[in-house]
C-alpha cells in the first residue's frame, strides 16, 4: 500500500470517528430516556425521537468515510495510485466531520436529555425539546459541508 493511499485510509477512519460521539451521545439520552419511561412507558415514542438526534453525527461520519474509500478505489474497486499529497488531502477532509462529530453528538446527547427531562414534566412540549437538541445538530452539519466540499475538491 501506497503512503498516499495509506493517509487516505486513515482520513476514512477518523471520519467513521464521529459514531464514537453518536454512540456516547445517544446512550446519554437513552439513561434520561429510560428513566422517563420507567415512570409513564407511554412516553416511550417521545423520548425514542429525542434518543435518536445523537446518532446522526455518525451517519455523516460514515457518509464522507465512503466517499473517501470510494474515491481511492477501496470499495469494489482496485485501489488508486494516488501520491502522499493526493492522500494528505482525503486524510484532511475526514478531520472536520471525524473530530466535530465527536463533541456535537456528545453535547446533543446531552441536549436531548435535557428535552426528555423536559417532556417527562410538560409532554406537550416535545418540539421545544426538540429545538435544543437541533441547535447542536447544526455545527454537525457545518462540519459535513466543510468535509464534502474539501472531498469535492480533490482530483485524483
Amino acid at each position: 500500500m501506497s503512503l498516499g493511499l495509506a493517509l487516505a485510509v486513515i482520513g476514512a477512519a477518523i471520519a467513521a470517528c464521529a459514531g464514537v460521539g453518536s454512540g456516547i451521545g445517544v446512550g446519554i439520552a437513552g439513561e434520561a430516556a429510560a428513566g422517563v419511561v420507567a415512570e409513564d412507558p407511554n412516553k416511550f415514542g417521545q423520548t425514542l425521537v429525542l434518543q435518536a438526534l445523537p446518532g446522526t453525527q455518525g451517519i455523516y461520519g460514515l457518509l464522507i468515510a465512503f466517499l473517501i474509500l470510494q474515491k481511492i478505489g477501496m470499495l469494489g474497486g482496485s485501489p488508486a495510485d494516488i501520491t502522499w499529497m493526493q492522500g494528505l488531502y482525503l486524510l484532511a477532509c475526514g478531520i472536520p466531520i471525524g473530530v466535530v462529530g465527536i463533541f456535537s453528538a456528545i453535547a446533543q446527547g446531552k441536549a436531548a436529555a435535557a428535552g426528555i427531562m423536559l417532556i417527562a414534566k410538560r409532554p406537550g412540549e416535545l418540539a421545544k425539546g426538540m429545538v435544543y437538541a437541533a441547535m447542536v445538530e447544526t455545527y454537525a452539519v457545518l462540519a459535513l459541508l466543510v468535509s464534502f466540499l474539501m472531498y469535492n475538491a480533490i482530483a485524483l
